[in-house]
């Protein structure tokens, strides 16, 4: 992955994700949750 071209909310999903490595992580957005990279 291109550090250049991360955007601001994967950033901190993988802040969060990095905090929380062995937990199942749903990331809200908008009216829906998103789970990313499992």
């Amino acid at each position: 992955m291109n550090p250049s071209k991360i955007t601001p909310m994967i950033q901190q999903y993988l802040s969060i994700k990095e905090a929380y490595a062995d937990t199942l992580l749903f990331y809200r957005m908008g009216d829906f949750y998103e789970m990313f990279f499992e």
